[in-house]
């Protein structure tokens, strides 16, 4: 049984046991069940919220801004579910959301929120309802809308959200304006704690947190020299051979220079002595090679480290390569999916629409795309080169490793990246022939670039863009590796293994610091989701009382007399839109894929 079966079982008996108690009156009457949702009242705190409303003047200013910035993100928000639904449907391997667990916030279950996060998440969570129903209470008390209770709604044992139970006579009775305030104000408050949490994040990242010297190791691959080695998650190394290394950008120029044998340095380790081997990291489809196989022979000589693999392959068009599974042919170029008909290798060389490697341009050799862009701009706009490619003879062939030499004369035209000259392919990939490989083994962990994302690189010259564009920034850091596969590593917090990439400075211990900014950081996160998702024009929704409002207040603009039921039917139809799409965003890439 997996961990999600294992949940619905247990609140099957919970709200078995809970509904059990409540027919028989075993239960206060605070307590209220409906089926595996338990809430509790009371009418405590009411006298605070009158004292807290009496600057009704200011509340009333302060509710509406919210409620322009809730229009604003509200109509964002019905553009983003609807395009978002519909990129689920047309394409739904690319689906952000690829399983229907991971739509909620419960570490373990969720794949992008960890156990280690557990604890800050939930302190963001209880903010962010207390924050969220406080604001609605606030403001029914400056709008005169009486309230018939408080209090927390549970979803067996977990706190599903507080909620504030408004009078209905009173509110009904209550204008537009007020009701649409008292409506704001839970996701308005939600947006200000966003902005104070990240802004005390920042600050205390900028003040007390620094990115230790080193290459930071996010794992190692399968089978690799690091891994037989011993370097494991959360090392981080600091010197190649006696050589100090200060990031990624050393590490390859010291492994460079090596031989075949290193020692490196760890920071928190002993020093290890790697024996360098060639495997593959990622190639494309149909390639000779995949993931995890070894090169060990290129066209007869012996090869363990990137540099002896370019040296071999070096002034030859086809190459033989040996690995544990046997020999290959490997012919030498860029690999591109695509080439279009109505571009210039295209249309003026002929070459077909089907997946091919480059090997050089005018006599010079481009084994990688690095390699590729270099001759192409040395290259101008309407110049005449000859391009030689591999690719199969086949129309529809999708293998070039197993196609024959095709030389074309291309007319370039103009680039639109620069002045220098177009070719015009697609679908390029990373690597020799479409094959990346590593003689090392460590998967690189992005610290300085999370550093910078929390606040490390300061504000810079332009400190409210910068800062409401990290704010942004840091809502998809959970499933960053989703929306930037070059990150490789998503990033719940200074959790484990990662505290090691980073120092403390200052009086505080780094447990503080850390702990401060975890919490901090989920604080911030939940609270601009949940005011984000409270946004949407959908009901029970506050975006779906404030659609209403804003939908009767342009009915009554319109000539003619607006009905209630007018109102009604176009609320309920766009709410039952959103419906529909939230549902096809978290289960139509599953059911189509």
């Amino acid at each position: 049984m997996n961990t999600l079966l294992w949940i619905a079982v247990g609140i099957l008996l919970y709200t078995s046991v809970a509904m059990a108690l409540n027919a028989r009156g075993v239960l206060p009457p605070s307590f209220r069940v409906s089926g595996p949702i338990l809430t509790i009242h009371t009418k405590r705190g009411r006298a605070f919220l009158n004292w807290l409303a009496s600057p009704k003047r200011f509340w009333r200013a302060w509710g509406n801004f919210g409620v322009g910035m809730a229009i604003v993100i509200m109509f964002g928000s019905f553009f983003a579910v609807l395009f978002s639904a519909y990129s689920a449907v047309t394409d739904p391997q690319a689906a952000t959301i690829a399983r229907p667990q991971d739509a909620l916030v419960i570490p373990g279950v969720n794949q992008f929120l960890p156990w280690a996060a557990a604890v800050d998440i939930l302190i963001g969570l209880l903010v962010g309802l207390v924050v969220h129903e406080g604001g609605h209470g606030l403001l029914c008390r400056v709008e005169d809308i009486e309230i018939d209770s408080m209090g927390i709604a549970l979803l067996a044992f977990l706190p599903l959200g507080a909620f504030v139970q408004p009078d209905e006579e009173s509110q009904e009775a209550a204008d537009r304006g007020s009701k649409t305030r008292m409506f704001a104000a839970g996701v308005t408050n939600n947006f200000l704690v966003t902005a104070i949490a990240f802004g005390l994040l920042f600050l205390l990242v900028a003040s007390f947190v620094t990115v230790v010297p080193g290459v930071a190791v996010g794992g190692t691959l399968p089978g690799s020299a690091a891994q037989d080695a011993g370097i494991e998650r959360g090392d981080v190394i600091t010197a190649v051979n006696g050589q100090p290394i200060d990031g990624e950008d050393d590490f390859e120029a010291a492994l460079a220079d090596a031989d075949r044998e290193v020692t490196v340095d760890r920071r928190s380790d002993e020093a290890v002595t790697v024996q360098r081997n060639l495997i593959v990291t990622r190639a494309v489809v149909d390639a000779p090679l995949a993931a995890g196989d070894d090169i060990r022979v290129v066209d007869g000589e012996r090869v363990q480290t990137r540099s002896e693999f370019e040296a071999a392959i070096n002034g030859s068009e086809v190459v033989e390569l040996e690995t544990m599974y046997g020999t290959v042919r490997f012919p030498i170029g860029t690999y591109v999916s695509t080439v279009p008909g109505d571009d210039p290798l295209g249309a003026d060389g002929g070459a077909p629409d089907q997946p091919m490697l480059i090997h050089s341009i005018d006599g010079e050799r481009t084994p990688t795309p690095e390699a590729l862009t270099a001759v192409l701009e040395e290259t101008e706009p309407g110049q005449t080169v000859e391009v030689v490619a591999y690719h199969n003879e086949n129309p529809d062939g999708a293998d070039p490793w197993n196609g024959t030499r095709h030389t074309y004369q291309v007319t370039l035209d103009e680039n639109p990246r620069g002045d220098y000259g177009f070719l015009g392919v697609g679908g390029i990939q990373g690597g020799t022939s479409g094959v990346a490989i590593n003689d090392f083994g460590i998967d690189t962990y992005p610290a300085d670039q999370y550093h910078s994302f929390l606040g490390g690189a300061g504000l810079g010259e332009n400190p409210i863009n910068t800062f409401i564009t990290r704010m942004f920034v840091i809502l998809v850091l959970p499933f960053a590796s989703v929306v930037d596969p070059s990150l490789g590593y998503n990033f719940a917090g200074f959790n484990g293994a990662i505290t090691n990439f980073y120092a403390v400075s200052g009086p505080l211990s780094a447990g503080l610091v850390f702990g401060l900014v975890n919490a901090l950081f989920w604080t911030g996160w939940v609270n601009i989701n949940l005011g984000i998702f409270n946004c949407i024009p959908s009901y029970p929704l506050d975006g779906g009382h404030i659609l209403r409002s804003c939908v009767e207040a342009v009915l009554a603009r319109l000539p003619g007399e607006a009905t209630p039921t007018t109102a009604t039917v176009i609320t309920t139809a766009i709410s039952a839109l959103m419906i529909l799409s939230l549902l096809g965003l978290l289960f139509v890439p599953q059911l189509l894929s």
